[in-house]
């Protein structure tokens, strides 16, 4: 296995998504000052990295170490995500006529979802940069990945959640030695709260998109989907967006992909964005930007990754879908619960309910022939379904 040299990141300065401001990344940051808005990393192009490098490289997302944000690998943090499996769904696809249908599932990731990928990157850029306390608001999935990671890496870590959240999540932040504070609500309430717990104390904010680094441990899905189809896209992604940070990273991913030569340009998979019908603010912006809010009235869903009332990474999300030809598209709650009941008994996966909307939207979809049989699709699985159990019945 060839080793990742010690000190070989690629990554050269941070930018405001809006007016391309450019801000230090050797400085703590978290958004864009200039104009509210997130920053990403960009990077100088990677001169004699090549994707045949990867062939004897260890088996988890840090084998991109050279597009990854962290400078020197003493300071990665890493429980060992990412490079999950691409499934075919060869049974489900049979029973409803789909040609070539695939699973990215992130279920076997530390923590049992993808949000290990974001917060092995943050807290490792965290580390780097000295910081010794974080705090994350969370509908349940990232306050346990941020606990573990933060626990891992020696860091103070404080996990605010709503207190409807299902009780193996809040078990999991106080196993790992969190700080952890319930609030009656959704994530934004719980975001409110952050904010004021950051008033009275140091705290680096985890938020999503609300520091940059999330964001490229997200991307690294991206990266894997083109390696795992030997640097061929599918036609079509579709991606249970909450915050959204992975949808937004996986088209990053390509992005940069096309920039070092690794991938054609053209055709890029067209991003599909699921949401709760209790909960479905991107659909509501996909269809009118302009007036998305007027009488929107967020609700808890069973999918609690999906109960993100005001993403902060908004009108990055909605760019993907344009740029991609994509959409938005919202299921009840009703069909959530019957897409894991009927994934399990067909495919033998407990899917996070998050996914099952993903699964049900697709057959909508196929009906509206916004997709086609014939496509080469990939699924996002999340998380784990296990967590939900207490929901479900």
């Amino acid at each position: 296995m060839t080793a990742i040299p010690e000190t070989f990141s690629y990554a050269a300065y941070l930018e405001c998504v809006h007016c391309k401001t450019a801000y230090s990344i050797t400085d703590i940051n978290t958004y864009a000052s200039c104009c509210n808005q997130p920053l990403v990393v960009k990077y100088d192009h990677p001169a004699g990295f090549y994707k045949e490098d990867l062939i004897f490289r260890e088996k988890n997302m840090w084998r991109y170490f050279e597009v990854l944000p962290v400078m020197e690998r003493k300071n990665i943090v890493s429980l060992g995500e990412g490079m999950t499996a691409l499934l075919p769904l060869e049974k489900s696809a049979a029973v409803h006529g789909f040609a070539d249908l695939m699973m990215k599932d992130e279920s076997s990731n530390p923590t049992g979802s993808f949000k290990a990928r974001g917060l092995s990157a943050a807290v490792s850029k965290a580390k780097e940069l000295g910081i010794t306390r974080c705090i994350v608001p969370t509908a349940g999935n990232a306050g346990g990945a941020l606990a573990a990671y933060c626990a891992r890496a020696g860091i103070a870590c404080t996990v605010v959640m709503p207190r409807h959240t299902p009780a193996v999540f809040k078990q999991e932040c106080e196993l790992y030695g969190a700080n952890l504070i319930l609030v009656d609500g959704l994530i934004n309430d719980c975001a409110k709260k952050v904010a004021e717990l950051k008033q009275s104390g140091d705290y680096y904010d985890v938020s999503t998109l609300k520091e940059p680094y999330r964001l490229e441990g997200k991307k690294t899905m991206g990266y894997e989907i083109a390696e795992q189809l030997n640097w061929q896209l599918p036609d079509v992604i579709i991606y249970p967006a909450g915050g959204g940070t992975g949808l937004i990273g996986i088209w990053k991913a390509f992005k940069e992909l096309i920039n070092m030569g690794w991938i054609d340009e053209q055709p890029l998979p067209k991003m599909i964005a699921v949401q709760s019908r209790q909960c479905a603010p991107v659909v509501r912006a996909f269809y009118n930007p302009d007036d998305w809010m007027q009488g929107f009235a967020p609700q808890p869903s069973i999918a609690n990754g999906l109960a993100v009332p005001y993403p902060f990474g908004m009108d990055m999300m909605q760019q993907v879908l344009q740029e991609s030809n994509g959409m938005a598209y919202a299921v009840s709650e009703e069909e959530i619960i019957a897409g894991v009941k009927e994934f399990a008994r067909t495919e033998g996966m407990i899917i996070a309910p998050e996914t099952a909307a993903v699964w049900k939207a697709l057959l909508h979809l196929r009906k509206m022939k916004v997709v086609d049989a014939a496509d080469k699709i990939v699924l996002m699985n999340t998380g784990s379904g296990y967590k939900y159990l207490e929901n479900l019945f």
